[in-house]
């Protein structure tokens, strides 16, 4: 049954994302919206529904390490995991809205988030807070698209009805399949015994992308890349507004933040989303070259977890080595880029 559960759960996720892409981006056509505003709210806020779903009831089993790890490591997962494939496979283009307002806004969100976590405690008020952000969020984009919306077209596709039937159809089929997927990986992680805290950083976290990481793939495979680009970035925004905030308002006692997340998972969130800015500048793209180190960095994080849960004795060098040497260059490696692209414009 749990190896059923996942292969079903694979199959609903590719059939739904396919269909999600095709009605959202013929509806945009169609109704005269951006596909970067569809990917950035219809198509994230949708994917990212299971991770609200996972969140939620995670918060009312009083497991609050899986809930806020399911945040923290679905934003880690969406920028090193699902850019770093959709870039390997096809070069991503970055619109400049995201370059001049959401990355950015995704990276203040992380802080806030870290800042908001510094008690031990997302209260309700904090979450008051962050679903206010979200919807003072959705106003400004639907007025930036008034303002900036090409006029909706005539275009030879099937009726407008049946559009809304494929993203609503769509959804479905990734929410129920991201369901299987999740359910099928934790019972696999418990019985091998997994931490909690590890399981939601990681199986859980990754489980529940499964729809942003179909989704974007086949959104760049299409040509639609604002959709693919656009879908993470917006799937990180609502998860730390929409689904930290919603959980927390929603649950008994708000959501309890561990040390260990407050002192290592949550800096590396924020780390990812700083580190998204300088390789969305060069040149306005994600090249297979920047795709493939953002999957080697999400390799080496999944690597620290395993060794940190096992107690394995490489732990120290492997962290040395990363802290010392691999992200100094890296970050070295980005503000040259940085400075290059700056001179090219210039």
């Amino acid at each position: 049954m749990m190896i059923l559960g996942f292969v079903a759960g694979l199959a609903l996720l590719i059939v739904g994302a396919e269909a999600l892409v095709r009605g959202a981006s013929r509806l945009a056509v169609r109704v005269g919206i951006s596909p970067l505003i569809i990917g950035l709210t219809v198509v994230a806020f949708g994917t990212s529904s299971p991770e609200l779903a996972v969140s939620l009831k995670a918060a009312f089993d009083d497991q609050a390490a899986i809930a806020v790890g399911n945040v923290v490591g679905s934003n880690i997962f969406n920028v090193l995991f699902i850019l770093g494939v959709a870039a390997l496979i096809v070069p991503l283009a970055v619109a400049p809205q995201l370059i001049r307002l959401d990355i950015p806004l995704m990276i203040v969100l992380s802080v806030l988030m870290l800042v908001l976590s510094l008690d031990g405690l997302v209260g309700r008020l904090d979450s008051l807070l962050l679903v206010a952000g979200l919807a003072a969020y959705l106003v400004f984009l639907f007025l930036h698209n008034r303002r900036e919306a090409a006029p909706a077209l005539e275009v030879e596709s099937p009726p407008l009805p049946r559009n809304l039937a494929l993203v609503v159809g769509g959804l479905a089929l990734l929410v129920l399949g991201s369901r299987w997927f999740v359910g099928a990986a934790v019972e696999l992680a418990v019985r091998l015994g997994i931490s909690e805290q590890v399981v939601g950083l990681t199986i859980v976290a990754a489980g529940t992308s499964m729809p942003e990481v179909v989704t974007s793939i086949i959104a760049a495979l299409r040509g639609e890349r604002d959709i693919a680009v656009g879908n993470v970035v917006g799937s990180n925004v609502f998860n730390i507004m929409g689904v930290l905030g919603l959980t927390g308002l929603l649950a008994p006692s708000g959501i309890a933040v561990s040390a260990a997340m407050l002192g290592f998972d949550m800096p590396v969130m924020i780390a990812v989303a700083l580190a998204c800015l300088p390789i969305c500048l060069t040149g306005g793209t994600i090249s297979r070259w920047e795709g493939g180190v953002l999957l080697g960095y999400y390799l080496a994080y999944t690597a620290y977890l395993v060794l940190q849960v096992t107690h394995h004795d490489a732990l120290q060098g492997f962290g040395a080595v990363m802290v010392y040497f691999v992200l100094p260059l890296t970050a070295l490696t980005l503000a040259v880029l940085v400075v290059q692209e700056r001179r090219r414009r210039a």
